[in-house]
């Protein structure tokens, strides 16, 4: 065992790649962390079916080697101290029933997750290391089997999509029961998982405000999609999906005529309504990667998280709210988690209909003032991943203390 205080690599095995377009809690907590220590971000495997489909992709260019070579696996990235491990091409089983066959086919992939990552462990000359299973509940045997200082599950959301539920049910209880520890991003996910384990915590999302907050730059030009948008826009950046509380949306939307509703970012359509779609004041440009997030907020006069109030909603600490924050930007949100109230202090509008919500957008815009833009910027501050990386190092720095 190593010297109390010691800071031991990290290994993060994540439920994103580390090219996803889409914002991962695991990426920016290996960033965060890996200002002092070591850490490595152990991307989501691809599968044989990947492999194929993109195997001649300029993508596949850099880390094509990376799959079949346990010596290539480990790739630097932009931050000295955080590296990239490429892990080999598995079985795509998602397909199979769950029972015996399912796990026993996942047992042969874990096998080769494993060997993978102790010959990078190897290689490294590292003997003592902390494991964080990030959401990837897929794999749930890999911590367990790579016997690390200390094994922790990071739950981050709640499991919805059918793809995750088939098999994620049985398997996140797995990892639930044999971790040393679970750290949560929500109050709702941490009341859930502690009746399991009670080695588990609640430490919240948070934002990279150093990339939202250029929306504050005079020089920054406002994203071209924006231009033919007639002010003020009321816009949210993030996916248009089942969590959106699109009856509540239809009375503000309706009620607010002279304003643009701008929503940005991927649409599932199964869960649109037609109203939605064909409202000539809602506007959906689709998709816009996340390095042109802050053109974009730049030009919202208000920004929104308008999510139901259910039980699903309530396990969920949106990132985007401290982006929005970051960004200096009004933020008004449903009253959907109870938690977001204590973390905002007062800076953001929480409303639990749309009478509330509409009289919330009138009001700022009339009576916003650069001092509550101030103190908007001073509560994303105190919400940034540098600081919840920095509670969870010493969440882990007490455990192996205490070992």
């Amino acid at each position: 065992m190593p010297h109390k205080g010691t800071l031991l690599p990290i290994f993060i095995f994540s439920n994103m790649r580390y090219d996803s377009p889409i914002e991962a809690t695991s990426l920016f907590l290996a960033r965060s962390l890996a200002r002092n220590r070591e850490v490595y971000y152990i991307q989501y495997p691809y599968t044989i079916r990947d492999y194929m489909r993109d195997k001649d992709s300029p993508k596949f260019a850099s880390i094509k080697s990376s799959f079949f070579s346990a010596s290539k696996a480990v790739l630097d990235t932009e931050i000295p101290n955080l590296k990239k491990v490429i892990l080999p091409i598995v079985l795509p089983i998602n397909f199979l029933s769950e029972g015996k066959t399912y796990r026993r086919i996942l047992k042969m992939n874990e096998r080769s997750i494993v060997q993978r990552i102790r010959s990078v462990l190897k290689s490294r000359n590292i003997d003592h290391f902390v494991f964080i299973n990030s959401f990837n509940f897929h794999y749930p045997g890999i911590g367990k089997a790579l016997k690390p200082d200390l094994d922790i599950y990071q739950c981050v959301d709640p499991m919805i999509t059918p793809y995750d539920m088939k098999h994620g049910i049985v398997s996140e209880l797995q990892l639930v029961k044999e971790s040393d520890m679970v750290i949560c991003t929500a109050r709702a996910l941490y009341e859930e998982k502690i009746k399991i384990n009670p080695k588990t915590y609640f430490v919240p999302n948070a934002a990279d405000i150093s990339h939202s907050s250029k929306a504050l730059e005079t020089d920054l030009p406002l994203h071209p999609l924006l231009i033919e948008y007639k002010k003020p826009i009321i816009g949210y950046f993030g996916s248009i999906e089942r969590r959106m509380d699109y009856d509540l949306l239809q009375k503000v939307i309706t009620a607010n005529p002279d304003k643009s509703f701008v929503f940005v970012g991927p649409m599932y359509r199964e869960h649109l309504p037609e109203w939605f779609l064909n409202s000539p004041n809602v506007h959906l440009p689709g998709p816009v990667p996340y390095n042109e997030m802050p053109s974009m907020l730049k030009g919202f006069d208000i920004t929104i998280i308008p999510f139901k109030k259910d039980e699903v909603s309530a396990t969920i600490f949106p990132l985007k709210l401290f982006e929005y924050l970051g960004a200096g930007k009004p933020v008004i949100i449903t009253d959907f988690n109870p938690d977001l109230k204590d973390y905002t202090k007062d800076a953001v509008e929480i409303c639990s209909n749309a009478d509330e919500f509409s009289a919330a957008i009138n009001n700022i815009l009339q009576n916003d003032t650069p001092e509550k833009q101030a103190y908007r910027l001073e509560v994303a501050q105190q919400n940034t991943w540098d600081i919840r990386a920095d509670e969870i190092a010493g969440i882990i720095e007490a455990w192996l203390s205490g070992k």
